[in-house]
């Protein structure tokens, strides 16, 4: 199972990060070829919120949907797709340190993009997307430094 991970430290209460990143419309800010996320279900996030999206890295643009399988606010979410060309998982950790919030965010994809690549291009899709995460990690950090 391929997996990306990326973290950074943003000069941010963790509550502040946390309520940046749960929420679906920031979602392109920093996860990568991220072009809509939308929020389907009602309420605050939680166990059972659903999100659905479209997202396009090294290829056509795919949609998904998924809901959050663990929350612990301003600490941990996990999310999982439900309804995807392959299954994906996405894991946030949220973290104070330095005055501010550390931030690690983890994609674990069945085999490289569903195979989309074949299964030898995995290493190279993992390594490219690891780099387009932590990408997007640094522009969300100076996104909401410079709030």
């Amino acid at each position: 199972m391929p997996i990306s991970e990326a973290a950074v430290t943003i000069p941010r209460p963790v509550a502040q990060v946390w309520d940046f990143c749960t929420c679906a419309g920031n979602a392109g800010v920093y996860l990568p070829g991220t072009i809509e996320v939308e929020l389907l279900t009602d309420g605050g996030l939680r166990v059972g919120t659903v999100w659905r999206g479209r997202s396009r890295f090294l290829g056509p643009a795919i949609s998904w949907t998924g809901s959050f399988t663990e929350v612990e606010a301003h600490r941990l979410t996990v999310f999982r797709s439900s309804e995807s060309p392959f299954a994906f998982s996405a894991i946030s950790h949220f973290t104070e340190r330095d005055g501010g919030t550390h931030l690690t965010y983890r994609m674990e994809t069945e085999a490289g993009l569903g195979g989309l690549f074949g299964r030898l291009a995995d290493p190279i899709v993992e390594k490219a997307y690891a780099r387009a995460l932590q990408v997007g990690l640094e522009n969300l950090a100076v996104v909401l430094a410079s709030d």
